[in-house]
């Protein structure tokens, strides 16, 4: 899709991965819609862009529903959207057991029922044809100890956007799915860090990550990983998971250690 002059909207555009993208949108001459929590760092973000009166700063908090309905009637009193990308999310690296129920329940609801609710109320206004992108992860397809929650609202956005993609067939919407891996951004802890870093796991730039979800948007991609050899992982949990569990098993120490995990701790009640 040629992105000069098409109406985006962006969630999580504050983040680093969203960051990036905005200028990258921003440069090619999109309008761009900056949904975020921070009013501050959403206005220093658009100081940063290039057209800056082409944007508009949408503030709100996309656990509330009642910040949701104001953010889809803002949408519609814009005149609509061709591209919507649910780029906010979040994540915790824990074990299971170590995660507070509310830790969980925000992971599962801001990285999985937020974009299939706000996909759900923008379709009517998103005009055709149009894409919708959904921000997955490579732990989406690969389920990693510490990450147990993550992966669960991961792998179901994966499914959602292959399901609804195959629902607006022949609408004039696609559907996108695009899985980073690790990627260079505050999102990740400082013991995210340090185990990536032991580990040897390679992360990517946050510029080079929006410069390839840039690419998906205009080649209309349906699905895209990033990174070797994170691709062929993917490929090979689905084929051969023994494999991987018998890997992740060989580490399952290491990362644990790094997540602050002891497995004499009790389960909670």
């Amino acid at each position: 899709m040629e992105l000069n002059n098409k109406t985006v909207l962006l969630t999580g555009a504050s983040g680093g991965i969203g960051a990036a993208l905005a200028h990258r949108l921003a440069l090619a001459g999109a309008h761009l819609l900056l949904q975020g929590r921070d009013r501050q760092r959403l206005n220093r973000l658009l100081a940063e862009l290039p057209h800056i009166k082409r944007h508009r700063v949408l503030v709100a908090d996309l656990l509330n529903p009642d910040d949701r309905r104001a953010l889809v009637q803002q949408v519609r009193q814009q005149g609509g959207l061709d591209v919507l990308i649910n780029n906010a999310g979040t994540s915790q690296f824990a074990w299971l057991s170590d995660q507070a129920p509310t830790a969980v329940a925000e992971q599962l609801t801001l990285n999985l029922t937020v974009p299939v609710l706000l996909t759900r109320e923008l379709l009517s206004v998103l005009h055709r044809p149009g894409l919708i992108m959904n921000m997955g992860s490579a732990f989406g397809a690969i389920g990693y100890p510490g990450y147990s929650v993550y992966c669960a609202g991961k792998a179901g956005l994966r499914g959602f956007s292959e399901a609804l993609g195959r629902e607006l067939a022949g609408s004039g919407l696609a559907v996108l799915y695009f899985a980073p891996r690790a990627t260079r951004t505050e999102f990740n802890s400082p013991a995210t860090v340090a185990l990536n870093a032991a580990l040897g796991n390679h992360t990517d730039s946050p510029e080079w990550v929006a410069e390839q979800a840039f690419i998906a948007l205009q080649r209309r991609q349906k699905r895209r990983w990033l990174g070797w050899p994170e691709c062929l992982l993917v490929r090979l949990n689905a084929l051969f998971p023994g494999l991987l569990d018998r890997a992740l098993a060989r580490q399952q120490a290491t990362i644990a250690r790094f997540a602050g995990h002891s497995h004499d701790k009790e389960m909670p009640s």
